[in-house]
């Protein structure tokens, strides 16, 4: 493989590296996964991309004749991978409340925003406190 066909994301851990380790990688990513739930950070690599604007054809001089392409993670992208994979397990047997649509498949984060806000407005309407945890995955 030539070293233009590695992508070097923000971590500067290439996808190739995690693919080569195979099986050996997981019980280093699950711990990595393990301290980062258990410290509740997130680390600074994950929140970061690399930008390259990508020319579609047409005049150069105009944005929308550019697609975005952003390297990110490719570990934050497995660890999303893992915990959606989680998810979609308790999607099917039936313990995730009902309500949480934005988490299953078929529907949308739009969906879970209108619902939301709905359940806000009928709290407010009622008096009633509300406590609210969001993931955005």
């Amino acid at each position: 493989m030539s070293r233009r066909n590695i992508s070097i994301d923000p971590d500067g851990i290439s996808g190739a590296i995690l693919k080569m380790g195979g099986e050996a990688m997981i019980s280093y990513l699950a711990r990595w996964l393990d301290v980062t739930i258990n410290k509740c950070t997130i680390p600074s690599d994950w929140k970061e991309a690399i930008f390259f604007p990508i020319h579609k054809g047409d005049y150069r001089s105009v944005v929308k004749n550019y697609r975005p392409v952003i390297l990110t993670s490719v570990v934050c992208k497995q660890m999303e991978h893992v915990i959606a994979g989680y998810i979609r397990v308790w999607e099917d047997r039936d313990w995730l409340y009902e309500g949480h649509i934005g988490l299953s498949s078929g529907y949308s984060c739009e969906s879970q925003i209108i619902t939301f806000c709905q359940g806000v407005s009928d709290f407010l309407d009622e008096a009633v406190r509300l406590d609210a945890i969001i993931i955005d995955f």
